[in-house]
């Protein structure tokens, strides 16, 4: 199902350390999206009637209005033209949906995004990537991040679309156009006492996890042996790997959760739990 053009805005925002320390400054062009990509965006990311969603430069609303108005969720949108803006809350309160989409004068870097559990942005390489510091300190584990044709340097995306628009030609010069979804990961990096079933290990095991954003890696300390984890991965605060622990390859799940992770062990034809509480 095609919508009406949706527009998105582009870096409305300066260079970091102006963007920080004084008013915002338009750094770039207020750029029309192809139709169908804001439903596309927020289709990937599965938007429903429990999200809470949050656009970076919000233009004249189309992200959150259709969140709101077609996906059932609520949100709001930050952008420094205050015309732009304006409009957005217009365009809501015609809608229907003003009481689930609303739009503020805002410089992006000083938005609180705390609430959100979707964030979407269509900004210029640099400023997406001057933001990354902001989207881990401040999003929950769990929350997606929906990136319009450029990619968080350093993160792994969890999906990945492209698609060639014809009526993106106009407004680029190119049909491309890149979607990233990104999901933000738990903080799981450093040491851990675990308990294991009797069976795998009566003593606590000793796990070492070194993390680089969404990358996850580590090693078991098992029989007096330091084990590497294989296939390990963390989505969010969902923990997984494999462990072969005398000679048999186990497969953990967990749920990070702050300073402890909570899940289970699948092994040897049993299914039975297993938690980790971090150390110094």
């Amino acid at each position: 199902m095609r919508y009406a053009l949706f527009f998105l805005s582009a870096a409305f925002v300066s260079f970091a350390t102006q963007a920080l320390d004084k008013a915002p400054v338009n750094a770039g062009p207020y750029v029309p999206s192809p139709s169908s990509v804001v439903a596309d965006m927020l289709t990937l990311a599965e938007v429903g009637p429990k999200d809470f969603v949050i656009d970076l430069g919000s233009g004249d609303g189309r992200i959150v209005l259709t969140a709101a108005k077609v996906f059932g969720a609520r949100g709001f949108g930050v952008d420094i033209n205050e015309k732009l803006v304006k409009e957005s809350n217009e365009s809501a309160k015609l809608q229907g949906v003003a009481d689930r989409a609303s739009f503020t004068i805002q410089d992006l870097f000083k938005t609180d995004i705390r609430k959100a559990t979707v964030l979407t942005m269509y900004l210029l390489p640099n400023t997406v990537n001057m933001l990354k510091d902001k989207l881990l300190s401040e999003l929950n584990p769990g929350t997606r991040i929906l990136s319009h044709d450029y990619p968080l340097s350093g993160w792994i995306p969890e999906q990945y679309r492209q698609f060639d628009l014809e009526d993106k030609v106009a407004i680029t010069g190119v049909s491309t156009t890149l979607i990233y979804l990104y999901v933000v990961p738990a903080k799981a990096e450093g040491a851990w006492s675990a308990r294991l079933p009797a069976n795998l290990s009566k003593e606590p095991v000793r796990f070492s996890l070194k993390q680089q954003i969404t990358r996850i890696s580590g090693s078991a300390r098992v029989g007096g042996k330091d084990v590497p984890l294989e296939d390990a991965r963390l989505r969010g605060e969902r923990l997984t790997f494999k462990l072969a622990i005398g000679g048999k390859p186990y497969d953990f799940t967990g749920i990070v959760k702050g300073q402890a992770i909570e899940g289970s062990v699948d092994g040897g034809g049993s299914k039975a739990a297993w938690s980790a509480a971090a150390t110094k």
